[in-house]
Parts: C-alpha cells; structure tokens; sequence
C-alpha cells in the first residue's frame, strides 16, 4: 500500500488557515476586505476578549443570496475571478477565495446576509468544517459575520494566542489601516461592548488621522501631490519634530489596499535622509494610485506584499515627490509653551515669569540708560558739545540701530534672534554644520575642494589595514583636497588640506576619516551615502562649536548665511537647528489675549 494519501477537504483547509488565519486579526482583516469589496458604505467590527471568543463584522453591502451564501464558505470559492487572465489586473481586495473556507475550518462561523432585491434574509452556520444547511432569517440588508470561540478545537494553535489586551491592539491596528484607505466610509469599532473608534466617511483624510491619532499629528503633517508617468502620489508627511523610534507610524496604501515595500521604505527614508536623525522614522501617510496591470498582488497569502513590474520607477518616483516637498519646506520646530490657567497659582506659572523676568533682565542690560550716554555725549548741561552737527550725528546714528537686527548670544551656545513675529533660538553648532555640509555638497559637486599647504606636514603612523582603505579611496580623499605623502616605513604626512575645513585639526580629521571609510567598507555602501558620511563629518569638525563666544559679525554672517541654505531647520544628521516663538504664543502666555 502506498504512503501518499489525499487529504479531506477540511484538513486541506486547516492547513491553509495556518497561512491565512494567524490570530484575529487577520479574521477582521479578510472580513473588512470582503465588505469593502461588496461596496459597503457602513461597517461595524465588534470583538470580545481580544476576537478570541467573538468576532463580528457586520456591512450594508450587496450581500449574498441563499446559492452564494452555501457557496462561499467552500474552498476557492470567489465572486471576484474567472479566468486566469483576471490575475494579471485585481481590482479588488480579495480574490484567492480561501478567507471564508479557512476561517470556517478553525472556528464556529454564523454568516447571515440579504441582498437589495430580496424579501427576507439568509443564514449558514459553520463548526470547524462542518457546515449546516442555509435556511431563510430576518436580516438587513448586507452581511454579518460572527466568528466564535477561534481555534478551540486546536489547542496548540490557540496557545500561541497573545493576552486579550495583546489581540485587541492588533484588531485595532487593521481597523485603522481600513479606516484610512477608505475615508468615505461609515466605521465602528467596538471591544467587549465599548466603542473604541467611530470615524464618519466623507471628512477627508485629515480629520480621519485626527480621530485615529491625535490633532497634534494633523498639525505637523505637510501635504504633497504628484502624477506623473501613471503613478499618482498623495503624500501626508509628518515633521521631523513627530518621528518615531520605529515605523510603525507609516502607512503605505496602493489602490486602497495596505502594503509593506522595501522598495517604498528605502524611498521614505533616502527622502528624510537629510533632516532626520538616522535611527529616528518618519510619520507618513502615502496613497499611491497605479494601474493594476503594474504590479502583481498574488505572491502572498495575506496579500500585504506586492511585486513591481518597473520597482525602480515607484522609488525613483517617490523618493523624488517627497524629497522635493520637504526641501521646499521650512521645517524649524515651533516652540511647545506650557498652558497656564486662569486664577491658578503653579510651577508653570512662576516658571512662565521667571522667563519673563529673564528677558525684561536682558534687554535692560543691553539696551542704554541713557540713548545719548551710549553715542559718546551728554545733554545740554554737560561737558560735551550739544551743537547742530552732534544731534545730526546722533539722529543717524540712532536711525542704525532702529533697523539692525536684534540678537543675543546665550552661554556661548545658542543665538537668540528677532522675527517678523516673534523670535528664534537657534543651536549655532547645528546651524553652522548644516551650512557647512551645504557649501561642501556644492563644491564638491562642481570640483574638489580647494586646499592650502601646510606649513609644517603632520605625520602619523597607519596599518596595513588603514594603508589598503586610503588607496581604495584615493579618489575621494583627492577631491576633498587632502594631500598624503610617503613619510617614512608604514607613515604619512598631511601635505595639504582643504581651506575650507581650517577650523578643523588636519591630523584629528585625516585619522577619524580613516576610520569612517574603514567601517563603510565593511558595510558596502554606495559611493553617494559615502561621499554623504564623509560630508556629515567634514562639516561637523569645520563647524562653529558650542561653547564659542562669537562676535556680533561672526552671528550676522551666520544668520545671513541661514536664509541661503533650503533646509535650515535641520542639522545634516537631522537634528533640530532653530526653535521658534511666535509673538501670539508669548501674548497668550503673558494674559495680553
């Protein structure tokens, strides 16, 4: 007798729910799709004990005669295709036809649903695989779902169930990927009888992330829109201000339908690259349109994966919509002010005049007694002259400072600016590096740095290790304008140095260099994200330091020099440059409102 047997239908179908049916989630995930799919404009998804005792999705879609209703709970049963042709441009959100015999396989299963042109309802139950009769019921139009008790005849996949608390987050999670690709539609969460959530359809995308979210992610999101090529972009992008430790916060959505891409991801963060911190995500909401011919979605069971017939025009394109965004975007943080109340004596408030104790303190130390005193002569009475000619110089010379620009340097670190309404402090380290690593960018772009000839060569020792790294990247340690020469037995000297670099020490430079490229060498970075890191560095040791007193030209080049460099807001490594403090929020923190 042989060893190959056939498997029963039901087991085939077992098996199959270990790819489709990983925990509850996915059950309201496939059952979401189905609604969507049967062109619902209501949905509600109600669960209990985390989906493991009751799941529940209840629509106004088409719904299912009593024929399809005994239909779609069998094994590759589908009303989305019908040839093999079709699979070359799904519209849909489901089609394979497995969701419902798999679920019904693992789980106790009462489907009940009436279509429009019926007089009454029908119903089907399912337990683990056996199937009932369908039989006539009161229903209203659509379909309803209930999945009981999910793997209760199959311990060993039950036991890998999470916490109540663990499963709910999840269900959530899908809810809120399907609430946001279809912001027209009616959508009710509810968990052991409490409403979690209950988006209205037809309020735009914005106020959907502020019911799922919170406001304060809707206020620091910028907008952006692209179509070119087929390919249609939406983009909400959130400030760097709201990034998160993972990336979790980004939602991906092509044609409706939630994605994870590599190919997508890489673009989102190649577009952030430049002002955010490299172990900090991006908040970001991207709905792309395509056609469905473009990509093909049959190469994953739970169809979150999808493959790009042209992946390099999806990067190319996105990556290029939203880098232009952010590089056109003033993105300096605004300043947080604590709330005070009315009437309310607390930290926040003694802590709101002490700062203005602070600034009234400043502005009366820089600012003259006596305006007269100041200019070098004294009123009528005095010793000095009060002729025609001094009070014509002392006219003009007040005239200056009425339309100079107003600063302060603080603990030799940070630069207190006035703005048209209101003020900036800025970190000038950060500021000075992000124009640093701008002017070296250009440079480099257009030739090699300029360099200048050390009048005393500094020598150091290097390995053969380091020896291999330094003619590996000749090239690059040319263009920069570094000179290195023979020195003696496994020794170099600095020649030369780039002029532009003169704050930096050559031999600190030249040997945290060698280290940088020794590292990327071992990491197989292309020659743009190298030239990128070397960029970061040059500009971090040739930047003004914190700690630095600057002299009132010193601060006036730099704040000119600011309004010259597009991304201001951010230092190359993505950290904040500039707070900033509009004239509103102080009158509102000092009662003027």
């Amino acid at each position: 007798m042989g060893r190959i047997v056939v498997l029963d239908q039901n087991m085939v179908n077992t098996i199959a729910a270990g790819e489709v049916v990983e925990r509850p989630a996915s059950v309201v995930k496939e059952l979401m799709e189905n609604s969507v799919d049967a062109g619902a404009t209501r949905m509600t998804v109600s669960m209990e004990d985390g989906g493991r005792r009751l799941i529940s999705v209840a629509d106004n879609g088409s719904g299912m005669d009593a024929a399809d209703l005994a239909c779609a709970f069998e094994p590759h049963t589908t009303s989305k295709i019908r040839t093999s042709s079709d699979l070359c441009g799904i519209s849909t959100l489901g089609f394979r036809g497995e969701a419902l015999a798999s679920i019904g396989s693992v789980a106790q299963v009462r489907a009940v649903s009436r279509t429009r042109d019926s007089a009454g309802g029908n119903c089907i139950e399912i337990d683990c695989g056996n199937k009932g009769r369908v039989g006539p019921c009161s229903a209203d139009y659509g379909t309803t779902i209930q999945v009981r008790d999910l793997f209760y005849k199959l311990p060993a996949r039950r036991k890998f169930l999470k916490t109540a608390n663990t499963e709910a987050g999840h269900i959530t999670e899908r809810f809120i990927r399907m609430a946001l690709a279809n912001c027209d539609l009616d959508m009710t969460l509810m968990s052991n009888g409490r409403e979690v959530y209950q988006p209205q359809g037809g309020q735009g995308i914005g106020r959907r992330i502020a019911e799922l979210f919170s406001q304060e992610i809707v206020e620091n999101l910028i907008e952006t829109e692209s179509s070119e090529r087929g390919l249609h972009i939406r983009a909400m992008l959130g400030k760097p201000a709201i990034s998160r430790t993972n990336n979790k916060f980004q939602y991906v959505f092509l044609n409706g339908r939630f994605i994870r891409d590599k190919f997508i991801s890489h673009a989102i963060k190649e577009a952030y690259r430049p002002i955010l911190e490299s172990q900090r995500f991006a908040v970001v909401f991207l709905f792309i349109q395509m056609p469905y011919e473009d990509y093909d979605v049959n190469v994953h069971p739970t169809k979150i994966e999808v493959r790009f017939y042209n992946a390099n025009l999806v990067h190319s394109q996105i990556l290029g919509c939203l880098r232009e965004k952010l590089l056109g975007t003033e993105l300096a943080v605004e300043a947080k002010l604590p709330t005070v109340s009315a009437g309310v004596t607390s930290t926040a408030q003694q802590r709101s005049q002490q700062i203005s104790d602070a600034m009234s303190d400043f502005f009366k130390k820089h600012r003259p007694v006596n305006t007269q005193q100041r200019f070098g002569f004294r009123t009528a009475g005095g010793t000095e002259s009060t002729s025609k000619d001094t009070r014509q110089r002392f006219a003009e010379r007040v005239g200056g400072l009425q339309t100079q620009r107003r600063f302060l340097q603080i603990q030799d670190s940070f630069i207190v600016a006035e703005t048209d309404d209101g003020f900036v402090i800025i970190d000038q380290h950060a500021l000075h590096e992000r124009i640093m690593y701008e002017e070296l960018h250009r440079r480099m772009q257009e030739s090699k740095l300029e360099s200048q000839k050390l009048l005393i060569p500094e020598s150091f020792e290097i390995t053969d290790t380091e020896a291999e790294t330094l003619e590996t990247n000749a090239e690059l340690i040319e263009k920069l304008g570094i000179e290195l020469a023979p020195f003696g037995p496994r020794t170099l000297a600095i020649q030369a140095f780039p002029a532009l670099l003169s704050k930096a020490d050559p031999l600190d430079f030249v040997r945290d260099l060698i280290d940088l490229l020794s590292d990327v060498s071992q990491q197989n970075v292309d020659a743009e994200k190298l030239l990128d890191k070397v960029l970061n560095m040059a500009a971090c040791k040739a930047a003004i330091k914190a700690g630095q007193k600057l002299s009132d030209n010193e601060i006036e080049q730099l704040l000119a020099d600011r309004e010259t460099v597009e991304l201001a807001g951010r230092c190359p490594h993505g950290r904040t440059t500039t707070i900033k403090f509009s004239l509103s929020d102080l009158e509102r923190q000092f009662k003027r409102t």
